[in-house]
């Protein structure tokens, strides 16, 4: 199906349904910005609907939400007013599970659209009301430095190793690689945007940086992933915390799996090589006014809370600019992969090849040979091909795309795209009278809450953290009961305390490729474990919001009304605990994609060896989260990048032997 599956009286329709969602709703009182008065469709929010479903839907899912629009047309939706507007929504809803989740899914892309649509500066109607600051006027804006190379139509490149995928494993590999020598070549399938790129807004930020232009969901439509997409990948948007591999686990990977140096004072070096590199320190762990209420929930119950340390340049390191880093950090501060490791790759005369999107590595009597790619467009459609030539090949493209390239390429034996973690996340949001909070200063993450999970905490707990400032996003998992009560609780933005919690996964998903070659991603979520540490994650974050003092708490996407001082708080978290996990219930969200090419002794069940090395391809590497035998358990950055710089050694070792 095509764009013109939007006929006029759909294209209405849709607007109408934007505007139940996102509606012009009485106010008593001031209206400055025209919060209350502003509709979703003025902001264009329909528009930027119907253009995602035709873009990103499979043809089956789309045909599904076009009957939907189609039943709602069918009750002259457009043409009602806004109170029988709702009521109408709900008993299209209430038809079946099929619709409830239809309509959820198009008032989550209403709202989310409503709330991020933004002129170049950040204003809206709907942000200004809510007190966003709009986007930061940065002068200081460092110039790129990388080195990248061109290509030709079917040119054919020599080089000692190829690198496919420019994240924290990439990169990491990429610049040991390089400083011990070789010639390297970097693969990255999305653009190079820097700190004069950097346009500081939500939309824009999840179309550069990102994964399939942002949050999009497993394909059975349980988790809501987000990876990196860009030179530097996922540290690029990340929220910088910086967390080693806890000692329980390299225990765990040592004796379980084989990894036998992971539990020795080798992996330490690892560890404080790249904690140096990046400039991890606490000194710039600024406590916003969320961090506060974490703290001050967490010490009222007796749990702990600490302070973390970031990749963030103490030196560069501005309160009132940290806030917006998730959106890619335009002061330079923030030392990921693009910083740091490229940086020493390039210097060390390493190359980038953006927009190279690796189709399958090169095989040639048993041994790594090289790899294809396409070089793609800025709109990402093909434009030629080329091949490179090299005896090794590290593969970092990520834990949602490097079972893919290696199911493309048939190599990597049985266990591709097997046991991925996901560290399922959900968020929770208390809201504080009349405080200002202001959320956009400083670090996303400046500390957490550990008590039940992380480096000292039990196995398959959960970690508290701070959270990125995405308006568009948090509106849309505000809970809708009325578009009226909805406003009400998005226009206290700047009251608001928005905590995520992560849970260290029992159970798996998976790593498949379709007809086409493309990725597909499932996580059923049906773990009795981790289903039973998500909603004690949930009634945690809960208790702490009350403890500190919260008059309104909600749980991300519940379907009622949030718990407010003065209700009986047993009695809503009893109403949390029967609601279902994932798309008819409580949404599930990733950021932290690990395990699904892990290392370990068997070919059976693992697809590389204790070094890195595929087991049946020498000359294959994995350098990235896939790697891991198991999740991290706590943020997974240093810890790809520490396994990432364990594995090159190993390639040099190798070399050498």
């Amino acid at each position: 199906m095509t764009d013109t599956v939007f006929t006029d009286l759909r294209r209405a329709t849709l607007a109408a349904l934007v505007d139940t969602f996102v509606a012009e709703v009485p106010h008593e009182g001031e209206d400055p910005h025209g919060f209350y008065a502003t509709p979703g469709s003025r902001l264009g929010a329909h528009l930027a609907v119907e253009q995602y479903l035709t873009a990103r839907l499979p043809a089956e899912q789309l045909a599904g939400l076009v009957q939907l629009l189609d039943a709602l047309a069918l009750v002259g939706l457009k043409n009602q007013p806004q109170h029988v507007r709702e009521v109408s929504v709900g008993v299209v809803a209430g038809i079946s599970a099929e619709t409830a989740v239809g309509v959820g899914a198009l008032r989550q892309l209403a709202i989310n659209f409503a709330y991020a649509l933004t002129d170049e500066q950040g204003h809206s109607p709907l942000l200004d009301g809510m007190g966003h600051p709009g986007v930061p006027d940065i002068e200081d804006r460092p110039a790129k430095t990388l080195t990248l190379r061109s290509t030709a139509p079917d040119e054919v490149l020599t080089y000692d190793a190829v690198v496919v995928g420019s994240g924290s494993g990439g990169g990491v590999a990429a610049a040991v690689l390089a400083e011990a020598g070789r010639r390297v070549l970097v693969l990255e399938a999305g653009g190079y945007h820097a700190e004069a790129d950097f346009r500081l807004t939500e939309l824009d930020a999840y179309q550069r940086l990102f994964l399939r232009g942002g949050f999009f969901p497993t394909a059975d439509g349980m988790v809501n992933m987000v990876a990196g997409g860009t030179v530097g990948g996922g540290s690029t948007g990340n929220w910088s915390n910086s967390v080693p591999l806890p000692p329980r686990l390299r225990e765990r990977w040592a004796e379980e799996f084989g990894l036998a140096d992971v539990a020795t004072p080798e992996f330490d070096e690892h560890t404080s090589a790249v904690m140096t590199r990046i400039r991890a320190n606490d000194k710039v762990a600024f406590q916003n006014g969320p961090h506060q209420k974490l703290a001050a929930g967490a010490n009222a119950l007796g749990w702990s809370y600490r302070t973390t340390k970031l990749n963030i340049d103490p030196e560069r390191f501005d309160t009132q600019l940290s806030g917006f880093s998730g959106l890619g950090d335009a002061t330079g501060a923030k030392q990921g992969t693009m910083r740091t490791f490229l940086q020493d790759a390039c210097d060390a005369g390493a190359e980038i090849l953006i927009r190279a999107r690796a189709r399958t590595v090169l095989v040639d009597n048993g041994r790594a040979a090289g790899v294809e790619a396409d070089i793609l467009g800025e709109d990402g459609t093909p434009l030629h091909r080329v091949t490179i030539k090299a005896p090794t090949v590290v593969v970092s493209c990520g834990s949602l795309e490097t079972p893919a390239l290696l199911l493309r390429s048939g190599i990597g034996g049985p266990s591709v795209g097997t046991r991925l973690r996901v560290h399922p996340a959900g968020l929770a949001t208390g809201l504080y009278g009349d405080e200002d909070l202001a959320p956009f200063s400083g670090p996303a993450q400046a500390g957490l809450m550990n008590e039940f999970g992380g480096e000292d905490g039990p196995a398959y707990g959960f970690l508290v953290e701070g959270v990125q400032q995405f308006p568009g996003l948090y509106a849309s998992v505000t809970p809708w009961t009325s578009a009226a009560e909805h406003k009400g609780l998005t226009a206290r933005y700047r009251a608001r305390a928005d905590w995520v919690f992560l849970v260290e996964d029992h159970g798996t998903g998976t790593v498949t490729i379709d007809a086409a070659g493309e990725a597909v991603h499932t996580y059923p979520l049906d773990d009795e474990v981790d289903q039973r540490t998500f909603r004690s994650a949930a009634a945690a974050c809960v208790r702490m919001h009350e403890a500190a003092g919260a008059d309104t708490v909600f749980v991300a996407g519940q379907p009622f009304a949030p718990w407010r001082r003065g209700d009986d708080l047993d009695a809503f978290l009893a109403r949390l605990e029967e609601l279902p996990l994932g798309h008819a219930g409580l949404p599930v969200f990733s950021a932290h994609q690990m395990g699904s090419a892990a290392m370990g002794t068997d070919p059976q069940a693992s697809v590389a060896d204790v070094h890195g090395q595929l087991h049946d391809v020498p000359g294959v590497w994995i350098a990235d989260a896939s790697a891991m035998p198991t999740c991290s358990a706590v943020n997974p950055m240093v810890t790809t990048m520490t396994v990432a710089r364990r594995t090159a050694f190993g390639i040099l070792a190798a070399d050498a032997s």
